[in-house]
């Protein structure tokens, strides 16, 4: 029976997971972060040492079971980079057909009901990729996040946050309750104390702190929900770029939402999805409900001949459990770009 390894490759966490063909999970790793931008490749082989270890351990596999091999990788955001990647894949023993992929795209297919779309991402980064029906052709956006002008996940969230905290001291901007909340985060003593703090990095208010400014949103802060809905159409506005790229206009797809900060439900989703629909009528909006590493398997599916569907990425997520215990810790894991 042949046997298929997907991995999820990221910054602070690697799993790997190994499945038959008719999705049945027979073997788990967890390790740290992967994403050599961080770690270097030798951290990345590490890691993935680490984890492929357990997991052949775990399944009582060998590297010559593998059918098939599926990689997210956090990092893999250029192809001048796909050969250093597959010098660490090849350094770790596997000669199995594979393909790597960035780490928004296992989100994609593990939770489109077809396998192709949309997904964003609004971990603590953002992040969009698309794929056509055949996955031959991919849509993106840099991944870069504020540095190219790409928003919102967690972090940039929270550096808006406190700009918008700032305009109230200068009395550029309107007064919100996030200054309190903020003030307290951080321990300082009152906003000039914080302001002066935060920018001689003697306080820090980072992506630890979104959810306080869903909290407060949700109190009624008129200043910290036009924030979110900001958040939300700029979310919106990298999906239809990736819609524009691959010429999904007129046609039905799923957008599948990767990542914890939509868990901040409507104030977030709403703008994000008329901002879409504008664009895009048959759009249609899934949150993603299993593990990224369940799309990257059935990437190796592909790689070793089986045609993933619907029965398999349902058996994958019901065996998961079995082997975890709690499918949705590790989704709350998820450390996206």
């Amino acid at each position: 029976m042949p046997f298929f390894l997907g991995v999820d490759v990221g910054g602070t966490k690697t799993h790997l997971l190994i499945a038959d063909e008719q999705g049945r999970v027979v073997g788990f790793g967890l390790s740290g972060p992967g994403n050599p931008q961080g770690v270097g490749y030798e951290g990345m082989y590490a890691s993935l040492h680490q984890g492929l270890q357990q997991a052949l351990r775990s399944s009582g596999l060998s590297l010559a079971d593998l059918a098939g091999a599926g990689f997210g990788i956090a990092g893999y955001d250029w192809s001048s980079v796909r050969p250093a990647m597959l010098d660490v894949l090849h350094k770790l023993g596997i000669s199995c057909p594979l393909e790597i992929v960035n780490d928004a795209i296992p989100g994609l297919v593990a939770g489109a009901r077809e396998g192709w779309g949309v997904a964003v991402v609004a971990g603590t980064g953002c992040n969009c990729r698309g794929w056509d029906r055949q996955h031959q052709r991919e849509g993106r956006v840099t991944g870069y996040g504020f540095y190219l002008g790409e928003y919102a996940g967690a972090s940039e969230l929270v550096a808006r946050a406190m700009q918008l905290v700032g305009y109230e001291w200068t009395q550029r901007g309107r007064r919100t309750a996030l200054t309190p909340v903020f003030i307290k985060y951080a321990g300082a003593r009152d906003l000039a104390d914080l302001m002066e703090g935060y920018t001689e990095l003697r306080y820090s208010v980072d992506a630890a702190a979104a959810p306080l400014v869903f909290q407060v949103a949700a109190e009624g802060d008129a200043v910290t929900r036009d924030l979110i809905r900001w958040a939300g159409v700029e979310l919106g506005e990298m999906v239809n770029a990736v819609i524009r790229q691959l010429d999904f206009q007129a046609l039905e797809f799923d957008v599948v939402l990767v990542g914890g900060m939509f868990a901040g439900g409507a104030l977030l989703i709403d703008p994000l999805r008329d901002t879409v629909l504008s664009l895009a009528p048959g759009a249609r909006f899934v949150r993603l409900e299993v593990p990224p590493v369940i799309g990257a398997v059935m990437i190796g599916m592909e790689q070793g001949g089986v045609k993933p569907d619907q029965a398999i990425r349902d058996c994958l997520a019901r065996t998961l459990l079995a082997w975890r215990g709690d499918v949705g810790s590790l989704d709350e894991e998820e450390d996206n770009e």
